[in-house]
């Protein structure tokens, strides 16, 4: 019988389930934070709480940094001691160098391991959803690439929008010239982002808390059946603007339930302070499906 596949991600996966990993025996490897002359390990030695906090108060701007090369080859060689396969999933490749650094680590391993680098097109809950199912077929399926064809089917339905409160962070990812963020800046302006295609594009502006809200519902409203869905802010408790926007998707939503959560260190690299979001997972288009939980209602 075949060694059973092994998972690797790294630390911009967001899950549900904290205890996901180690009941799936999902190996996350933490990516660096460099700020203000100090490098961080995401998960280790960086609080998400204390590091958003900080954020608000300094403009140094943070930097993502991979896994180091000899990290991701030591954990590859690790578990090629009990399995033949590995497949490493990282967040969009389009965002961020880790996937190429993870490619080159399994140069080590060529011709002992089967090393398969996917690229998620995401990150944060997009990446966990991701890893997640990786792992549930990885109990039952034996073939690297029918889980790969597997994973690309779901990648359609993964979908983001943020809001941003510091233009400095999109001027330094190329989402904006530095006269397009000064003038910004001057006009109150906050940018709405999306992630396509692995891409985080900026698509609209708004100036207030509420217009952010409206943008928020707009785009949950273009989906009919949601499975899952995570609004995200960078506060331990709901802000005015969650709440607000909580008290708009009650109005559309059978289900009442919408989890919060701070977004992660890795997702404030680009995102910065102060910054909201929503997350979501289209559910399966199928006649025979279960009803998902977020359904809009239907108005009498």
């Amino acid at each position: 019988m075949p060694s059973k596949i092994k998972i690797v991600t790294d630390s911009s996966a967001h899950f549900s389930d904290s205890a996901l990993p180690e009941r799936y025996d999902i190996t996350v490897v933490p990516l660096g934070i460099r700020w203000r002359g100090r490098t961080y390990q995401e998960g280790v030695d960086l609080d998400p709480a204390d590091f958003l906090a900080q954020l608000s108060e300094h403009h140094a701007l943070p930097e993502l940094l991979p896994p180091p090369l000899e990290t991701l080859q030591a954990v590859y060689g690790r578990l090629a001691r009990h399995t033949d396969r590995i497949l490493s999933i990282h967040l969009s490749q389009a965002m961020h160098s880790t996937a190429q650094v993870a490619q080159a680590a399994t140069q080590s391993l060529l011709g002992r391991c089967d090393i398969s680098v996917f690229d998620s097109k995401s990150i944060g809950l997009g990446l966990g959803l991701v890893v997640e199912e990786a792992a549930r077929l990885a109990e039952v399926c034996d073939s690297l690439d029918e889980i790969v064809r597997a994973l690309r089917k779901q990648l359609t339905r993964l979908y983001a929008i943020f809001a941003v409160d510091r233009l400095t962070y999109l001027e330094r990812h190329g989402l904006l010239s530095r006269a397009q963020r000064l003038l910004g800046e001057m006009m109150g302006i906050r940018p709405i982002l999306t992630i396509e295609e692995g891409e985080l594009l900026a698509m609209e502006k708004v100036r207030t808390p509420a217009q952010t809200v409206d943008k928020f519902v707009e785009f949950v409203l273009e989906f009919t059946h949601v499975e899952r869905m995570l609004l995200l802010q960078s506060a331990l408790q709901p802000t005015e603007q969650t709440q607000a926007l909580i008290e708009r998707l009650n109005l559309e939503f059978a289900q009442r339930d919408y989890p919060i959560d701070l977004y992660q260190p890795s997702l404030a690299c680009y995102l910065g302070p102060n910054a909201s979001g929503v997350m979501l997972y289209e559910a399966p288009l199928s006649a025979e499906r279960r009803r998902a939980p977020y359904e809009v209602e239907e108005q009498e």
